[in-house]
């Protein structure tokens, strides 16, 4: 078949490499010059299968309105009239109870499981690299609140089969020994050791490139206008270039998804801090979840990559001096390894979903399919959501039930 797939991030890029591998003729189209250039060009370089939850839990209102007076917020809210936002705020508060939660968890938990083994096939297929670790994710607790908090997490973890490891203040430390020198602001962590780190921005040209010897068209430069729909049929996309023909088109546009078909979801914009180290043993060697500003400082090959915090803003792109501050504080308030002077600042749009869940698979339209909506998670749960939409386009049987991931499940 002739596929399209909207969008060359690293949700498309993967898809595309699948879609290949199984015997189609793709084309990626893409407004930017190249691959991974938006929300994949500088994220927290997390591949976090174990560290894997739905923003909509129990308590995060209550939470929610106490960051809105904080200095180092991990949300902002950017309060406008709105309606797509305020529906998509309404859905989200009725997803924050403990019976919605451990769904949602439990459906992320298994795409990301499914990941995790996708991408380890698709390392050794390959054999690229992108600055990669396998040394974990440490979700690190500043309170005793926050570990006991920790107890619904823990119990999705093992109610899935995932691997944790619970530790105290000294067991932080032997996994992060950095930590030593500030072992009275933590009293303890959660481990999910099969977790991974990497430069997704490196990985997805890599993988663009491996794509493009087995015959995929990267289309860059390229504006989208809108999908060619007759008699319940897509039958290709009208771009800035003209028509181009296709028997299916998968949209895996992120944040733009949303414009282009159903509004399921909204941009949450995240900040990312890229700084070189200047002392190692004063660096992280693998990724620490800052639990108190929900941070991600994590290490790729000479540098830090810093990352985090929701911003529900609509679709801007502006970068503000107080954001940056906050990934300072916290990078510098644990691991002062880096020059936090010469790092690199930058943002990007996340595509959130309501349930925190992507949206992966057909619509009503026939030859129509999705593959978007991964919120933080996209780099984490790319490879596995590539197999999932290669099968599903190819009408082969999945290797996981994928059925609640569809868009079907809002109704």
């Amino acid at each position: 078949m002739k596929v399209i797939v909207l969008g060359a991030g690293i949700i498309g890029v993967t898809s595309a490499y699948q879609l290949s591998r199984a015997g189609h003729e793709v084309t990626v189209i893409d407004r930017q010059p190249g691959p991974a250039l938006e929300t994949s060009f500088a994220n927290a370089g997390e591949v976090s299968f174990g560290y894997c939850s739905p923003w909509a839990a129990p308590g995060i209102p209550m939470k929610a309105l106490k960051w809105l007076f904080m200095q180092h917020a991990p949300l902002i809210l950017r309060a406008r009239i709105d309606a797509a936002m305020l529906s998509w705020m309404a859905k989200m508060l009725s997803n924050c109870t403990s019976r919605r939660y451990a769904v949602n968890k439990s459906r992320m938990l298994r795409l990301a499981d499914y990941s995790r083994t996708s991408l380890a096939a698709l390392r050794e297929e390959t054999a690229i690299t992108y600055d990669e670790r396998m040394q974990g994710t440490l979700q690190l607790f500043r309170t005793e609140a926050q570990l006991d908090a920790s107890a619904k997490d823990i119990s999705a973890l093992a109610a899935d089969g995932i691997p944790y490891e619970v530790l105290d203040r000294d067991g932080c430390i032997r996994a992060e020994p950095a930590l030593g020198r500030v072992r009275d602001k933590i009293v303890g962590g959660l481990l999910t050791p099969q977790d991974e780190t990497g430069d997704c921005f490196k990985f997805a040209n890599a993988l663009a490139g491996r794509a493009e010897k087995l015959g995929v068209c990267f289309d860059y430069g390229t504006e989208i206008r809108a999908l060619e729909v007759d008699g319940g049929r897509v039958h290709g996309v009208v771009t800035s270039k003209g028509r181009r023909a296709a028997d299916a088109v998968v949209v895996a546009l992120g944040s733009y998804s949303p414009l282009l078909v159903r509004r399921f979801g909204i941009p949450v914009k995240g900040y990312s801090l890229t700084i070189p180290i200047a002392d190692a043993s004063r660096a992280p060697v693998s990724t620490v979840m800052d639990e108190t500003y929900k941070i991600a400082i994590t290490r790729l090959g000479d540098r830090i990559r810093v990352g985090g915090m929701a911003e529900i803003s609509g679709y801007t792109n502006d970068l503000g001096i107080a954001r940056r501050r906050t990934l300072e504080h916290s990078v510098m308030d644990l691991f002062p390894g880096g020059d936090a002077a010469k790092g690199s600042f930058w943002s990007g749009l996340r595509p959130m979903t309501p349930d925190g869940t992507p949206v992966i698979g057909p619509t009503r339209i026939a030859g129509l399919f999705l593959n978007t909506g991964h919120g933080t998670l996209g780099w984490t749960m790319s490879s596995g959501s590539a197999r999932v939409i290669a099968d599903l386009v190819s009408d082969r049987k999945l290797e996981i039930d994928a059925t609640d991931l569809a868009i079907a499940r809002y109704g």
